[in-house]
């Protein structure tokens, strides 16, 4: 069997390894860490990549919206053919730091950041037949927003012994704002066991209310932002109090109602006697009242013979009258 020479066994164990060997790789670098650009700035996603730029290199952006998988990423930018191509709601405010990107920067600039921006930003670099390793990198970007003015609202039975739930929520606000409540004013401050808040949902609960729960509360909201904050004004009431106080009402009503009673019926009485004793009811019977159908005229006729019948006799003395007629015996 024939011996190939040293030099030559060498040489056609490089050709075999240069045969089986991958092409140039495609290395994609983009930072580790989680990025925040305050609301209404401007964010810049580095991203930086090498490999050998040919006819075929091609770069893409993209986004996913936070808790949805990659593959429903949608585009931001192209650059493909020594052209760039924006596309999609966010190409008006996007572009290259580098334009074209062909030094291996890719970083993208972002303007006028809005809450809607945060999620995760995909650089791709696509350089065929470069695709022995992943030209992917992934930058998570959160978009700060300080709390909005939060709103205040109250349930439950606000009266002593009684329990009550503060609650506080701003709608805006990244990171998402911690909350804490404090007691404002001079009054005695409720004592640490009554009062229990969660700052995470913004929750106060009171139990065991008193008359010292009253006064105003403050709920302050907090992130790496700023603060906003609303303010709830409690009226702890006591049920005994209104008790009595509805008695001594009804009491006082009755002494009213029963006072009237008393001056209409002494007034009453008052009238009565004024009254003329002829003054009869109608069931009375008058002896001097007119029977019905007769008329006035009888009544007349007939009071004056009760006048001549009462009328005394009278003492003129009676003069005799001779008569002319001749007596007949």
């Amino acid at each position: 069997m024939a011996r190939l020479p040293g030099p030559l066994l060498c040489g056609a164990l490089l050709g075999l390894v240069y045969l089986t060997a991958p092409g140039p790789a495609v290395e994609v670098h983009v930072p580790a860490e989680p990025l925040s650009t305050r609301v209404g700035k401007t964010a810049e996603l580095p991203c930086s990549y090498s490999t050998s730029v040919t006819d075929s290199f091609a770069l893409e952006w993209s986004f996913v919206q936070p808790g949805k998988p990659i593959s429903a990423s949608t585009p931001i930018l192209y650059f493909t053919n020594g052209h760039l191509y924006p596309a999609g709601s966010k190409a008006k405010r996007a572009s290259l730091l580098q334009n074209p990107p062909t030094g291996g920067v890719a970083t993208l600039k972002l303007m006028d950041v809005h809450p809607s921006d945060t999620g995760t930003y995909l650089c791709q670099v696509m350089n065929p037949p470069d695709f022995y390793t992943n030209g992917l990198g992934l930058i998570n970007l959160t978009v700060l927003v300080p709390p909005s003015n939060p709103l205040c609202s109250q349930t439950g039975q606000i009266s002593v012994g009684g329990s009550a739930a503060l609650r506080c929520s701003s709608s805006e606000g990244a990171p998402r704002p911690v909350y804490s409540w404090v007691h404002l004013g001079s009054s005695p401050t409720p004592s640490p066991g009554s009062m229990v808040q969660d700052e995470v949902s913004g929750q106060l609960i009171l139990t065991n209310l008193s008359l010292a729960s009253s006064g105003t509360y403050r709920c302050v909201a907090t992130n790496q932002m700023g603060s906003a904050s609303c303010e709830l004004t409690v009226s702890v009431t006591d049920p005994s109090k209104g008790r009595v106080a509805g008695a001594v009402i009804g009491v006082l009503l009755s002494i009213l109602f029963l006072s009237i009673a008393v001056f209409c019926l002494i007034r009453f009485q008052k009238e009565r006697r004024k009254r003329p004793n002829e003054i009869y009811r109608g069931s009375d019977l008058r002896e001097d009242a007119t029977a019905p159908g007769i008329s006035e005229q009888t009544s007349a006729r007939a009071d004056s013979s009760n006048e001549l019948l009462e009328k005394p006799l009278s003492a003129t003395p009676v003069k005799a009258t001779k008569s002319n007629f001749p007596m007949v015996v």
